[in-house]
């Protein structure tokens, strides 16, 4: 019988597929049906910092800046009052699927400043999330602030939150840090139990008829998936808090890609919402006879098996394989 066990933020779960944050969670109805294809966990919608506290100080910094010479860009935050649910609701929507459900539920915290974020982390905590998941979404447009604030402010918002609740805390972050290994380490040397990797920073399209900037989601593509598993295999043995990858799992052997590089679960949305819920049953069992056919008896056999400590050529992580890849390019087209 094949093990597809995996542990995640201190948790046991049956196996390594967790739906991440998007709307599917929502509804306790979906969460029930996703747990029935097979779900080990999952991490709810996020709770935004916009909801948190509209009047706080130092969010209102963030929310305006840059509003004195462009007036009309306040226009691009929602009306709070409509937009998602409340953090009482939030609240309460943790203690009914926790009520409902048997698999672990990890709540999301969306946003940047300290806020009320440590306050609303005892509340989900309170309110039973087994673990918590900071999704710090921040783009720096300001030069006059340097890569040293922006990490601090990252390390400074996962250690008032690791402090002040007594369950997981994972960081959902960014790859475009100057040096993402020592990222990592400086959050795992402040306790952080998970890194999540990474955030899909959605970019804005141009309307060339109305001359407008308009929002534009596009779900994520296998594609996507590469480099996460490539800082996942870098990482992999450097860092004590275990590795989820999110952005680009949509099939079995993204799984089992995203296992053998050193995660402990792969995040999936996109495929959920492109081929419904009923996929992510098929995923797992595509996963399961995946190992069969390749005699691995557990998920944990693999777990690393291809980190960059691991493999023959470590070089291929790095600068080696680029220079490899061009070269055979060259050929091809050549040929």
């Amino acid at each position: 019988m094949i093990d597809l066990s995996t542990t995640y933020l201190g948790l046991n779960l049956k196996n390594p597929i967790v739906p991440s944050a998007s709307p599917l969670s929502k509804s306790l109805s979906t969460l029930k049906q996703l747990e029935d294809q097979g779900a080990a966990a999952v991490v709810l919608h996020s709770l935004f910092e916009e909801q948190i506290d509209q009047e706080s100080r130092e969010l209102n910094h963030y929310l305006t800046q840059g509003t004195e010479s462009y007036a009309e860009a306040i226009t691009y935050f929602p009306d709070l009052e409509e937009y998602n649910i409340g953090p009482e609701s939030y609240l309460e929507h943790i203690r009914q699927a926790k009520a409902s459900l048997d698999m672990p539920v990890i709540a999301s915290l969306n946003g940047v400043s300290a806020g009320g974020w440590t306050r609303y982390a005892k509340m989900m905590e309170q309110a039973g999330a087994d673990a918590i998941e900071l999704n710090v979404y921040y783009i720096p447009t300001d030069p006059i602030i340097n890569s040293t604030e922006i990490e601090q402010a990252y390390l400074d918002l996962a250690r008032n939150i690791k402090v002040s609740v007594k369950i997981p805390v994972a960081v959902k972050m960014t790859h475009f840090f100057t040096s993402l290994p020592n990222m990592a380490l400086q959050l795992d040397k402040i306790g952080v139990d998970g890194l999540v990797m990474f955030n899909r920073f959605y970019q804005p399209d141009i309307d060339l008829e109305n001359l407008e900037v308009v929002p534009n989601l596009s779900l994520s593509s296998s594609y996507e998936l590469r480099v996460r598993l490539r800082w996942a295999a870098i990482l992999f043995g450097h860092i004590k808090a275990d590795m989820a990858l999110t952005g680009g799992v949509h099939t079995a052997e993204d799984v089992v890609k995203s296992m053998m590089v050193g995660a402990k679960v792969a995040h999936v949305a996109s495929a959920l919402l492109h081929n419904g819920v009923r996929y992510l049953g098929d995923v797992l069992a595509d996963t399961q006879h995946w190992l069969e056919v390749h005699e691995y008896q557990s998920i944990k056999q693999m777990q690393g098996s291809m980190s960059q400590r691991n493999v023959a050529e470590p070089a291929a992580f790095e600068r080696a394989n680029y220079m490899k890849v061009l070269q055979s390019y060259n050929l091809r087209a050549a040929a």
